[in-house]
């Protein structure tokens, strides 16, 4: 029953990062970060207390700490790069299809005030993008957990995964609701509830959303099964099937336009091997602007009722 599922307190998944990549640095010697201008932001005070000489500031350009981080890897490095999401992919997506993906380099693309729920910034730092350009390169493993327990844990576990990774986090303060002492399987969806009438599956910020939507649709009787897809790449389409063959319909929740991003993977599965009604939450070939996390995701249509209204209107579909 998802009424059953606690929040234990809130934080920002960022932090979940931060302390993640110190946890990650005390067990490997060989993890080093980098960020361009924004130790802050990405919480790396506490890295660059315990381990100064695995840090380097590269200043305000990320293409150039794209390259040192590819290089970083012929030595031995598992180099972890810091800024925010807009600046990790749009910014330096040539370098990083050349110099890491291209070449497999073992580089870990860490990624903050991703999606809408940046806010104040505005459209021009809320990339909305980042996922669909990171999945479509060859070999990349794209990662958007969602509190700051899964944050922690998705930071140390892809320091023992050797590939380039794409970890996609956020700014705002958020439920924490999943394990502090969980195990974090890369491409391995976690399941909240099971169900029979309808399947909803989200990435990042938005499962706590899909969680109280699915509360509030077994008040109303429904049989809800919501699934936290917090890797996109490689997409576990096993757990996939198996829920929508039971509940044969879907709706998928991301804080990402819906061209390119989890609803795409999600329906390419279900077209490969089992094609059902589904409805997509997210933004819609649009821009953000600037707002409050909580104004911009109702404006936008990513709020709770509106997964609420999917639901009904997707299982209304299925017959």
């Amino acid at each position: 029953m998802l009424k059953e599922i606690q929040v234990t307190g809130q934080k920002d998944t960022r932090s979940g990062f931060g302390d993640g990549i110190v946890e990650a640095a005390r067990k490997n010697p060989n993890v080093v970060a980098l960020t361009a201008d924004l130790a802050g932001s990405m919480k790396l005070n506490q890295f660059m207390k315990e381990f100064p000489e695995r840090y380097v500031q590269v200043g305000i350009a990320e293409a150039n700490m794209m390259g040192i981080a590819a290089g970083l890897t012929i030595g031995g490095k598992i180099p972890y790069t810091t800024t925010f999401a807009n600046f990790s992919t749009g910014r330096v997506y040539d370098q990083i299809r050349q110099s890491i993906a291209y070449s497999g380099k073992n580089v870990k693309i860490c990624a903050s005030h991703a999606g809408l729920t940046l806010g104040e910034d505005g459209a021009t730092h809320q990339i909305l993008e980042d996922i669909g350009l990171m999945k479509m390169l060859p070999g990349m493993t794209v990662i958007v957990p969602c509190d700051y327990n899964q944050t922690k844990a998705a930071t140390m576990a892809i320091a023992e995964y050797v590939g380039p990774v794409y970890l996609r986090f956020g700014r705002p303060s958020w439920p924490i609701f999943t394990a502090a002492d969980q195990k974090f399987e890369i491409g391995k969806a976690q399941f909240f509830s099971e169900g029979k009438d309808v399947s909803i599956f989200a990435c990042g910020h938005m499962v706590w959303k899909a969680i109280e939507a699915g509360r509030i649709l077994e008040d109303k009787g429904l049989s809800v099964e919501v699934v936290n897809i917090h890797t996109i790449k490689p997409l576990d389409t096993e757990a996939i099937l198996k829920s929508i063959r039971k509940t044969r319909c879907a709706v998928t929740v991301e804080e990402h336009n819906i061209i390119g991003g989890l609803g795409d993977a999600i329906a390419q599965t279900a077209a490969k091997s089992f094609p059902i009604p589904i409805e997509y939450i997210g933004t819609n070939d649009t821009f953000g602007e600037s707002g409050t996390p909580t104004q911009l995701l109702k404006k936008y249509g990513l709020d709770t009722q509106n997964i609420v209204e999917a639901a009904h209107k997707v299982i209304a579909r299925k017959g």
